[in-house]
């Protein structure tokens, strides 16, 4: 991996420098933007019943937003005091009593309500039975539940039992735990949230360069020549990065944005804990570039044609041939590859012009130093992979890899998934390695038990396996999740709904309610209380995006009386299935899984020292791939030749895309978007485009495909024309159901519709219009 050490937080250059303002109105008075401090004394406000408990998770417990690491009040990459509004969000949901009991005695009451205000009712207090047919949940004894939930998988094959965790707060032991636990019992059905967010991040890391994780860290950023943000909000979803940015800024690195709408809050925001940006803002990206929906393969392979003309009139002008030759594989295929490609098409799909896309070329040609940071805008994809693979070619090319100011950077938005994977709670993956023979015999000898050697399913097929006839030796009868809303987070709801009736057992492992946990099963839905990161007894440890190991002590609070530790959950079932064999799960303490994690997975050989508040360390070094080294069988990086993806959008239609306004996942605090002002169901259009199909500002429109029809107002914004978004998880009803990467799995999030007038669509009322207007679309598209 790598040889130098992270060298520790540096202190923030806080001198003013008024050409960075984003304007002299003190605060942003009158500018659509957060406002913090009414944030802040909302959150006081909903704490007021627990304001010294949740004092003490801020203070000493680490973050359970997003995956920046930030321990307390303070971090590994600037002095000082760092806290932001989506972990002050997030509070609550450790901090609320139980659920009022009257609530539980009636289902149809609790199915009024979203998951917002399911979430707002309080704690799961103990654990509850609920059988098709009845109206309430009825309280059982843990040792019934368990007992039942074991029982019933002694009943099926293994192949019909999956498991699935979420990234809420969730930590590496429970990941660790719940990995053994599912292949103890004997099964590979095991995922988790990183399969609708950086799957294909880590899979193309993988084959591209050999890593499945950051190469770099946060401190790269600042001082680094080019910071590139492709597909990523990190102002909207990691708010305490845009102080990094900040810091890049003083340090005179060039921030570019790739993306097809031009985020607000990637252009100007507020730093509420910078004095001089909280008066005036900052000022944050240099340009962007605004491409299509799915067009960045062909926007990149026009940086790259344009490199290699470059490179024929003058050698060593673009590409650093150098490290190319000494740690590349591929070069002339690629090359060979891109420049076969017609200007024409690469225009065409990128949504970019050939003479923009030399901008860019020529801007990374005379960098010294670029970081790569993305996330779901590149990754949630039928082609996501490709999408990354085609970023770590542009790296490779550069030589941005393996030093100081240099990277590739999938940025987590969630403090615990990065783990999950390397934990083993993956149908791809166990602790150190992928599913391999050498890893499984490893495995197995660390595990002292054989691993089933058969593919598990990634998440979203265990769920449509369900629909499987009753004879299907991979019908999955008993679904077990830790956490997730599933009718929220993956396309077509209502087909969502469908695999989740016909699970025989479902299981719900979790804090608090959400719309999946009152869905019917065919036989009982069982829900468990489970204790968040800060109750753990012994403490946990997360991993952060840029590798950062941290061990976050059970804080005193009050307690949920019947809630246990997750790890602890999955150990007692396990036991259970497989009593005979039990003394080889019987994980007594936290530190005891710690131990076994340092011996199971290599890298994280030192998190069997993490014992106390603020411990921390970093596997693989400041840098992965040091030097050019590639962790691949030759220690080279691979070049690979991408095809640029048919984007399937017939004349007059538009693709659409979803995004996130203020929320974390699926978990929604405000119905308004602080950066544009936007509500939940406005769609997001050109004004160029709305004039052409005579819609106004703030009309209803329809939304609609062969897959759902959405109803919604155009919001004017600076959408890439022809490229329309709503919002997730409302606007999924759109989405196909059942289209998969291929080589990640994560599900396509994007796709082509019609937008029509609300009026002009009510006006036809038979749904032959409909159904006419879709075959149209069809065959435009054949």
């Amino acid at each position: 991996m790598g040889k130098t050490k992270h060298t520790g937080p540096i202190k923030l250059d806080t001198s003013l420098k008024p050409s960075l303002w984003a304007g002299l109105m003190p605060m942003g008075l009158g500018k659509i933007k957060p406002h913090h401090i009414r944030d802040t004394m909302k959150v006081v406000y909903d704490n007021r019943d627990n304001l010294p408990y949740a004092y003490r998770i801020l203070t000493q417990g680490v973050c359970d937003g997003c995956a920046l690491g930030v321990s307390g009040l303070h971090d590994q990459t600037l002095t000082g005091p760092h806290l932001c509004t989506t972990r002050l969000n997030v509070l609550r949901l450790n901090t609320m009593p139980a659920i009022d009991p009257k609530w539980l005695e009636n289902v149809e009451e609790m199915r009024k309500l979203n998951s917002t205000e399911l979430r707002k009712l309080g704690r799961i207090p103990y654990p509850l039975s609920r059988k098709p047919g009845e109206k309430k949940f009825t309280r059982i004894t843990w040792d019934d539940a368990l007992q039942r939930i074991a029982d019933k998988m002694k009943a099926v094959d293994p192949k019909q039992i999956a498991f699935f965790l979420t990234a809420r707060g969730i930590t590496n032991e429970v990941y660790y735990t719940a990995a053994k636990a599912a292949r103890f019992i004997g099964t590979n059905n095991i995922d988790n949230a990183s399969r609708i967010c950086h799957s294909p991040s880590k899979t193309a890391l993988k084959r591209s360069v050999g890593i499945g994780a950051s190469s770099c860290n946060y401190k790269d950023w600042i001082g680094t020549d080019v910071l590139v943000f492709w597909g990523s909000v990190a102002a909207n979803n990691q708010p305490v990065s845009t102080k990094y940015m900040y810091a890049a800024k003083k340090a005179g690195t060039k921030i570019i944005m790739i993306n097809p709408y031009r985020e607000p809050a990637m252009e100007k925001y507020w730093i509420p804990s910078i004095a001089e940006s909280a008066l005036f803002g900052t000022k944050i990206v240099d340009d962007v570039y605004q491409v299509n929906i799915g067009g960045d393969i062909a926007f990149m392979n026009g940086v790259m044609k344009h490199w290699f003309e470059m490179e024929d009139e003058r050698p060593g002008s673009a590409i650093d041939l150098k490290f190319v030759q000494e740690h590349t594989n591929g070069f002339a295929e690629l090359k060979e590859h891109v420049q076969r490609q017609d200007w024409a098409l690469l225009e065409q799909s990128a949504g970019v012009s050939r003479e923009r896309m030399l901008e860019f070329a020529k801007l990374l040609a005379n960098a010294n130093s670029g970081v790569f940071v993305w996330s779901m805008g590149l990754t949630q994809h039928r082609f996501g992979t490709d999408n990354i693979s085609q970023v770590a070619n542009l790296a490779l090319l550069r030589g941005f890899l393996g030093r100081a100011h240099c990277g590739l950077m999938p940025i987590r938005g969630h403090s615990g998934v990065q783990g999950s994977g390397e934990m083993g709670a993956d149908p791809f993956s166990l602790p150190g390695g992928e599913f391999d023979e050498k890893t499984v015999q490893r495995i197995e000898k660390v595990w002292g038990f054989e691993l089933p050697k058969w593919q598990g399913d990634i998440v979203g097929v265990s769920l449509e396996n369900a629909l499987l006839p009753d004879q299907h030796e991979r019908k999955t009868r008993v679904f077990y999740t830790s956490g997730g809303n599933f009718l929220e987070t993956m396309p077509n709801p209502d087909f969502m709904k469908q695999c989740l009736e016909n699970v025989e057992l479902r299981v719900h492992q979790d804090i608090i309610f959400n719309t999946s946990t009152l869905v019917d099963a065919k036989e009982e839905v069982i829900v468990l209380p489970a204790m968040t990161r800060y109750e753990q007894p012994g403490g946990g440890t997360s991993t952060s995006t840029e590798r950062m190991v941290y061990f976050s002590p059970e804080i005193e609070g009050p307690r949920i009386e019947e809630a246990r530790c997750e790890w602890q959950i999955y150990v007692d079932l396990a036991s259970r299935v497989r009593p005979e064999k039990k003394h080889l799960i019987a994980f007594q303490t936290a530190e005891q899984i710690r131990a076994e994690i340092a011996v199971a997975n290599p890298n994280y050989d030192g998190i069997q020292h993490l014992k106390k508040r603020g411990d921390v360390f970093q596997w693989g070094g400041a840098w992965l791939c040091e030097d050019g080294i590639c962790p691949t069988p030759d220690g080279r990086g691979n070049l690979l030749a991408i095809e640029i993806p048919e984007l399937r959008k017939p004349e007059g239609h538009f693709y659409v895309t979803t995004r996130r306004g203020k929320q974390f996942n699926s978990m929604l605090y405000s119905d308004t978007d602080p950066f544009n002002g936007a509500d939940r169901y406005d769609v997001l259009i050109h004004p160029e485009d709305a004039n052409s199909l005579g819609i106004k500002d703030g009309e209803a429109i329809v939304v609609y495909n062969e897959y759902g029809t959405f109803h919604g107002r155009a919001k004017f914004a600076t959408t890439r024309q022809g490229n329309i978004q709503v919002y997730w998880p409302e606007g999924n009803v759109l989405i196909p159901k059942g289209v998969y990467e291929r080589y990640a799995g994560i599900p396509e999030y994007n796709t082509a519709v019609i937008v029509e007038k609300a009026e002009t669509f009510h006006a036809h009322k038979d749904t032959k219009y409909v159904e006419k207007r879709i075959a149209e679309l069809e065959t435009e598209i054949s």
